[in-house]
């Protein structure tokens, strides 16, 4: 079957649209890997120095620690309380833990991150749950009904260097596999698969009303590690110019500078040397006084507390830090804004990763979940001790607010580790109802059952 004008027409509409974001993607990936370019060094720094250029990957710093508090405990289906073991048993199958990460990279980095749902010809009750790149997928939404009307992933090199080669179509009945050929979209492959809905999920970050664009984490960092970047390099420009104390010398030629042997010391080692003996009765020696670096540490101090405002971050992820360690009470209060932070996040994450269960479930199953919604359970953001979360669970338990499940669900523990729990349990009760019965047998015939018999 071949690609229909309208098909070849919504291609076309979407590669212009993935076109357009290639330069801002890039820009984006080059500052989250610290590989960015400072088009303005600052008057100071002769081009010659550009090579020198420091980089203090503040935005690496911010997305990572982000991502590093979004651990998804369980995924549940409505109307439920405890995670589904279905749901648990396509999330390990497809090692989403691992591409939840990559996930949450994308959306800080790009503004925009997607995840794919699939037919597992292997096994057809554990659906594949994937992560594709922003940089090749793009997507048509229904604004009014916010659902994704089709969607297109663009991949691998034209052998002329011009665009992509190959294109996967979603559309909400079918998915289409085409390949580039003369310059026209030429149809490989189809899979009519009648869901009903494109297996794509979408995820914008910070978006606006008005618009379905997202917008990179980044963006007001920028600013501040370019800032930081030319403070650092002219910091390495003033230690080298002006950091070493400066030695001059009158009165003196090239050849006074001569060994034992009466060979040319070298200038560099003249220039080191700690001691010089001069014959001539006129020549002087003296030092220039180092230059003061402490303005370009107030500089970015400046900066680290502005990087602090602008992410709502502690400021010792900056570089900001006390002689004196802050204690643990004052740890939690300055990362309260941090949670905050990660907590909202969650909770828009949490919806996106909820669609991409339904439609796994619905791979799975061939059942739609009601709403098409599965609620995302987190793991807590912020970073209590052990001895501080079992102290306070222990004092819930005790007032009877906590049941013993609960307790094990505070913990974080999997579906596999409390049924395990349980049978440690049960074997415990069963060895001690034993035990019982042989103290209540050996009251009543006044002998130790367990004795041996003497024949």
């Amino acid at each position: 079957m071949a690609l229909s004008p309208d098909e070849i027409t919504l291609i076309t509409q979407l590669r212009n649209r993935q076109s357009a974001t290639v330069n801002s993607d890039e820009l984006m990936l080059r500052y989250y890997r610290g590989r960015q370019r400072v088009e303005h060094l600052g008057m100071a720094i002769p081009p010659a120095m550009r090579r020198f250029l420091v980089i203090a990957n503040w935005c690496r710093t911010y997305v990572d620690t982000i991502n590093d508090r979004q651990q998804v405990r369980s995924l549940i289906l409505p109307g439920e309380e405890t995670a589904d073991p279905r749901l648990r048993a396509i999330w390990d199958a497809s090692n989403l833990s691992a591409h939840v990460a990559m996930f949450n990279v994308d959306r800080m980095v790009y503004g925009r991150a997607f995840m794919s749902v699939g037919a597992n010809e292997q096994d057809p009750e554990l659906p594949l749950v994937r992560v594709e790149s922003p940089r090749e997928m793009v997507a048509d939404v229904d604004v009014r009904r916010e659902r994704i009307n089709a969607a297109a992933r663009f991949y691998g090199v034209h052998a002329n260097g011009q665009g992509p080669r190959y294109v996967t179509l979603y559309l909400p009945d079918s998915t289409v596999w085409a390949e580039r050929v003369g310059g026209r979209w030429v149809e490989r492959d189809r899979d009519p698969h009648r869901l009903g809905a494109v297996p794509v999920v979408m995820h914008l970050n910070r978006r606006m009303s008005g618009g379905w664009h997202g917008e990179s984490q980044l963006a007001d960092l920028i600013p501040l590690v370019d800032s930081t970047a030319r403070s650092l390099t002219n910091l390495q420009f003033a230690q080298e110019a002006h950091g070493i104390p400066r030695m001059w010398m009158t009165g003196v030629a090239k050849g006074d500078f001569i060994d034992a042997d009466g060979k040319p010391i070298p200038q560099f080692e003249a220039y080191f040397d700690a001691i010089h003996t001069l014959t001539k009765t006129d020549a002087k020696i003296g030092q220039l006084t180092a230059a003061d670096l402490k303005n370009f540490e107030t500089a970015l101090t400046v900066y680290g507390k502005q990087a602090s405002v602008i992410t709502g971050f502690p400021a010792r992820y900056w570089g900001l830090t006390t002689a004196n360690p802050p204690a643990e009470g004052a740890i939690h209060a300055d990362e309260a804004g941090l949670v905050r932070n990660v907590e909202a996040q969650n909770e828009q994450v949490g919806m996106t990763l909820g669609w991409a269960g339904a439609l796994a479930y619905r791979f799975a199953t061939g059942e739609w979940v009601t709403g098409n919604r599965v609620r995302c359970d987190w793991f807590d953001p912020a970073t209590p001790t052990v001895s501080q979360r079992e102290d306070a669970l222990a004092k819930r338990r005790a007032a009877g607010v906590l049941s013993r499940e609960g307790y094990w669900d505070e913990l974080g523990w999997s579906e596999a580790r409390k049924a395990k729990e349980r049978a440690y349990i049960q074997q415990e009760i069963t060895e001690a109802a034993a035990a019982d019965l042989s103290v209540f047998a050996k009251g009543l015939t006044g002998a130790d059952p367990d004795a041996p018999a003497v024949g």
